[in-house]
């Protein structure tokens, strides 16, 4: 109560003149006295704090301000200073010193600063500081030479690369003008016209380089410019130009290389044929090729099996996929695994340090033509079995699943179900593999076919090796279509381009083909006729070859069928050198 009596004691123009003076400081003004109530609270106070000064006026300070530090000040009588606290969301910067009267402690008081601005200040200055430093490293580490002018071509900051290719320290050139210390620049026009100059060339110390001028503007107006040498001789330039036309070259060749060996090649309109259930067989190809569902392919060597496959991705909503075609029967057992489902790095001995994706993978979103598939070992086809059941797969050494979405086509020239009986094909994989079954027939099943296939083959031919017009005379497609074929379409385009290289005329003979064909037939000309005992003999040739074929290869069963005794088959079988272990 002593500093009310103090306070009451003054002139009370005296006292107005204090708290005018009080109410005009900037920085907050509390004062308490011996029973902590606040006496003093100026106009800073009640901006920084938030509290209004009637409010506080008479007021115990703990129950207005509780951060407080003045009643210890009262208590302990020793000075604070440079104390911090936050009050609410500010934080205040304070000094508290006790009152003393006539060697007595009679309140206390406290001048403090709201600095929640100053530290936000300061933190985005450190920031700044921070971001300048690491502007000023990636500017020093850039290749590019780069100096930066102020808005009248005065150098504030010359990168460790262009001092090196002038021979010049960045303190030598700093504040001086551009003109005195490059030639032939422009950086100083830049920041007069405001215009980006990029990629002209200058000249200095005898070297043409390639160089941008771009303004740096700030609110509209220009306050600088930034200059920047590419390359310090245009000879670089050129070199680089060659190494990227050489890399740009090799890149496509293989990027055409790779879409290449991943397309399909072929389409049903490849597949040539007036055969009736050859055309059955591409109606329900071309049916096949508007769902995913899994596609196996039978027939002999040489058939145009892999051409159905192609003809059916390249039919489907997947032609834009990956065509990806792998032959099991020539990937060794061991290696297997890793070409279907790829493999991580370091996953075995010789494994390519980066991993490698397998052949599914390759195929996401495409087709995967597994050729051979009747020769693939016993424990793959478990494994590929569980892909057609979970549609992932997981590389050798990972642990990662992968999804696929892929359609899978198999192939192979094997009766898959005498496999799945003797025990060398799995029944389940069978099953999941035949959900569209196309058997394709052999060529001499379709003998019908000779004529349009051996011309459309020929005509294939004389375009590829660049001929001149070649056709088949009449008794060489009678030839043709008296074979057996058992190497099927394969066969006839060989036996076809053996002619064609042969003939020297614009007509192909019966002379022209392999001994093969007709070994009695080669030394008669285009005008001659077969005689009775050559229309016979292929006549009985091609009896017994159907009757062995209905029989599987029963040559008992085959001489009841012919009408004929078995020895006179076995006679003739002989006779005529026909391989029974294909039937």
């Amino acid at each position: 109560m002593k500093l009310e009596k103090i306070s009451h004691g003054m002139n009370e123009e005296l006292s107005n003149w204090f708290e005018a003076i009080v109410d005009s400081a900037y920085n907050g003004i509390i004062a308490i006295d011996s029973s902590q109530e606040i006496i003093f609270f100026n106009s800073a106070s009640e901006r920084i704090l938030g509290i209004k000064k009637k409010e506080a006026l008479g007021q115990d300070v703990m129950k207005v301000i509780p951060e407080t530090g003045l009643v210890n000040v009262l208590q302990t009588g020793v000075k604070e200073a440079g104390q911090q606290l936050r009050v609410g969301d500010r934080k205040v910067y304070s000094n508290r010193t006790p009152i003393v009267y006539e060697g007595e402690i009679v309140g206390a008081i406290a001048i403090f600063q709201d600095i929640t601005e100053i530290t936000e200040t300061r933190r985005k200055l450190e920031k700044t500081e921070n971001d300048l430093e690491v502007l000023e490293t990636i500017l020093d580490s850039a290749y590019e030479g780069i100096i930066i002018v102020d808005q009248n071509g005065y150098i504030t900051k010359f990168n460790k690369a262009y001092q090196d290719f002038l021979g010049l320290k960045e303190e030598e050139v700093l504040g001086e003008h551009v003109t005195d210390i490059i030639e032939n620049t422009r950086m100083h026009i830049a920041v007069k016209t405001g215009e980006a100059e990029q990629g002209h060339v200058q000249r200095i110390q005898g070297h043409d380089m390639i160089a941008s001028r771009i303004p740096i503007k700030k609110d509209g107006k220009v306050i600088g410019a930034v200059g920047k040498v590419l390359f310090q001789d245009i000879k670089e330039l050129e070199s680089l130009a060659q190494r990227t036309g050489s890399l740009k070259d090799r890149f496509n060749y293989y990027k055409k290389e790779i879409k290449r060996m991943q397309e399909a090649k072929y389409s049903f309109d490849n597949i040539i044929s007036q055969n009736k259930q050859m055309k059955y067989l591409k109606k329900i190809a071309m049916k096949a090729a508007e769902s995913s569902s899994t596609v196996l392919v039978q027939g002999e060597s040489g058939t145009g099996k892999e051409l159905f496959a192609h003809a059916i991705h390249k039919a489907s909503y997947r032609k834009y996929g990956a065509f990806i075609r792998v032959n099991c029967a020539a990937i060794p057992e061991s290696l297997l695994e890793a070409e279907l489902f790829g493999y991580e790095k370091g996953a075995f001995t010789g494994a390519k340090k980066e991993g490698k994706p397998g052949k599914f993978e390759l195929a996401n979103g495409g087709t995967i033509f597994l050729d051979e598939i009747g020769t693939m070992p016993t424990e793959m086809q478990a494994k590929l079995l569980r892909v057609l059941q979970e549609w992932e797969i997981e590389r050798i050494g990972g642990t990662t699943r992968i999804d696929l979405d892929v359609r899978v086509i198999a192939a192979t020239n094997e009766k898959l179900e005498e496999e799945v009986k003797r025990g060398n094909f799995r029944q389940d994989l069978y099953y999941r593999l035949n959900v569209i079954r196309l058997q394709i027939p052999p060529l001499r099943d379709r003998l019908d076919d000779i004529p349009i296939l051996a011309n459309a083959i020929l005509k294939e031919l004389v375009k590829e090796l660049q001929l001149g017009p070649k056709e088949l005379a009449p008794q060489t497609i009678n030839s043709l279509s008296n074979y057996d074929w058992p190497g099927n379409v394969r066969e006839l385009h060989n036996f076809i381009e053996r002619a064609i290289n042969i003939s020297s005329g614009r007509r192909i003979l019966p002379e022209h083909l392999p001994d093969v064909i007709q070994p009695s037939n080669k030394s008669t000309k285009e005008s001659d006729n077969w005689n009775l005992k050559q229309v016979v003999a292929v006549a009985e040739t091609r009896a017994i070859k159907q009757a062995l074929k209905q029989t599987d290869g029963n040559r008992t069963a085959a001489a009841e069928l012919l009408g004929i005794h078995r020895t006179s088959l076995y006679q003739k079988i002989d006779r005529y050198q026909i391989d029974i272990s294909r039937f």
